[in-house]
């Protein structure tokens, strides 16, 4: 099977978003890692390759910084690796991007399936994954807790995602693109031999012109930031000799406070 998961480079989860006099969002001093999202994603395109053969080619759009995404996908395991970068990139949306994963999917070409986490720790919205499905033409299965089947030579696709209320399974045809939840398992720590083999692999670097596509039209650009002014918070008791007396006191307080 020829397999593509896409990875993004996120701050750390413990880093504290804030907005500097400038207007400019900032993450401090955190360090960039693979977004923690991401590692189910990858741990799932390697225990694919593991039980039906084949490659996994790990992508990722962005800057230098990109690598560090990277060379974690590869330690853990991937084959080989594509980093996209172009300045026309620079403040696109969640379509904007799909359309390049897209783009890149098709240049890869011959790929059966795409591996996506469920989101980004710093957007959050979850969009890209289904929006490069669409723009592929492709069946897309969302939060992937486990597969049932996968059979290459059938061309179908049998999977387990997770809702609210519980577990849903759902077949479909392969060329497919998944999302991956948490419930999937835990994600391999990397090797040593594999961090060596990171540490020394050569990422090629794809523009928008080798991709064969233009500059996204739409930009997303944010007129004014400011950081959310801060709330006291003051905490109080309520005590009574009985829970009716308490619950009585609770309602008073809340009525007064025109809370209800």
């Amino acid at each position: 099977m020829k397999i593509v998961v896409f990875v993004k480079v996120t701050p750390d989860t413990a880093a504290t978003v804030k907005v500097d006099e400038s207007g400019k969002v900032t993450w401090g001093d955190a360090p960039l890692v693979l977004n923690p999202w991401d590692e189910y994603a990858v741990e799932a395109a390697l225990q694919t390759k593991e039980a039906h053969g084949g490659s996994v080619t790990v992508v990722s759009m962005g800057d230098e910084s990109a690598l560090e995404a990277i060379r974690r996908a590869l330690a853990m395991g991937c084959n080989d690796a594509i980093r996209i970068e172009d300045p026309a990139l620079a403040e696109d949306d969640s379509l904007s991007t799909a359309k390049v994963l897209a783009a890149a999917v098709n240049k890869i070409g011959d790929v059966d399936m795409v591996f996506f986490g469920r989101q980004a720790i710093d957007g959050d919205t979850g969009l890209t994954p289904p929006q490069t499905a669409r723009l592929l033409g492709w069946p897309y299965i969302g939060l992937v807790s486990a597969f049932r089947e996968i059979d290459p030579d059938g061309k179908k696709l049998t999977a387990e995602r997770t809702i609210e209320e519980g577990r849903q399974v759902l077949s479909t045809q392969l060329p497919a693109v998944v999302s991956v939840a948490k419930d999937f398992g835990e994600p391999r720590y990397p090797s040593f031999m594999g961090i060596r083999k990171a540490a020394r692999a050569k990422v090629p670097v794809w523009s928008l012109a080798d991709l064969g596509i233009e500059a996204p039209a739409v930009k997303v650009r944010l007129p004014e930031l400011m950081n959310p002014p801060k709330r006291e918070v003051q905490c109080e008791f309520i005590e009574g000799d009985t829970p009716e007396e308490i619950a009585e006191k609770l309602a008073d307080k809340i009525l007064a406070e025109k809370v209800l």
